[in-house]
């Protein structure tokens, strides 16, 4: 009877330290589960890997192996190339773990992830200042709420250079739309164009010749004063630019 009892407790003890799919609870059970559901996503095995990383979130929630799970699950959405998804993941991990020793990653994927959803610039397509820009603004605010909240973060210099080539679009954009309406002679629609290009994105490439055809349109316009600012600016800020002598020239006539 008592060799029963023993073996009875036995069973229960082995029992209570395994799972109901066989493996050990515990740490190093979820440890486990999660580098094999790590494994299967470096294979591109995303089915399984997404059936295993969820277990790892259900099984364990309350191992730290539960919260990289959730980041995984979401790399793998991107691996896919599932953009908007995967964005939606890493945010949701940002709200969920803004203490995690990884947010910071998370964070920056949001912007990287709406980013690689924005239109690229591919020959065959449209250019892109003709399509929609939704998913560049979307890019531009994720990756600039990460410089803000983690200026210290290891992923700052990638960010930076991100948002600096979402910003050049809308550069483009107004290039080529103050282009058109400088063609049709309509000058009030190309010193908008050159303001706002200016104001927003300083710095551009185009900086320079942005002044001069502001300054130019604003003669068009008969805004003499606002023509002169705009040329002084251009010497000023672009002293070696080859528009300099040019700028130069036009201003001498204006006084």
């Amino acid at each position: 009877m008592r060799r029963a009892v023993l073996a009875l407790l036995l069973l229960a003890a082995c029992a209570t330290g395994r799972t109901t799919g066989g493996g050990p609870k515990g740490p190093r059970g979820a440890e486990e589960e999660y580098q094999a559901g790590v494994k299967q996503l470096q294979s591109h095995d995303w089915l399984d890997a997404q059936r295993t990383l969820d277990q790892v979130r259900t099984r364990y929630p309350y191992s730290r192996f539960a919260a990289l799970a959730e980041l995984r699950l979401a790399d793998g959405k991107f691996d896919q190339d599932k953009f908007v998804e995967a964005a939606e993941a890493y945010q949701q991990f940002v709200k969920l773990h803004p203490n995690h020793e990884e947010v910071d990653y998370a964070s920056y994927r949001v912007g990287l992830s709406r980013w690689k959803d924005a239109p690229s610039g591919f020959f065959l397509l449209p250019p892109v200042y003709e399509r929609d820009m939704t998913p560049v603004v979307a890019a531009i605010t994720a990756l600039e709420a990460f410089l803000k909240s983690y200026p210290k973060s290891k992923y700052v210099p990638e960010a930076e250079k991100l948002a600096a080539e979402a910003k050049g679009l809308f550069v483009e954009r107004d290039w080529y739309v103050a282009g058109f309406y400088r063609n049709r002679d309509r000058w009030e629609g190309v010193a908008f164009r050159m303001e706002h290009l200016l104001k927003e994105y300083p710095g551009s490439r185009y900086e320079s010749r942005a002044l001069y055809q502001l300054a130019e349109a604003y003669l068009k316009m008969n805004e003499r004063y606002r023509a002169q600012q705009a040329l002084q600016q251009l010497i000023v800020k672009h002293p070696d630019d080859p528009l300099r002598p040019q700028a130069e020239k036009l201003l001498a006539g204006l006084r």
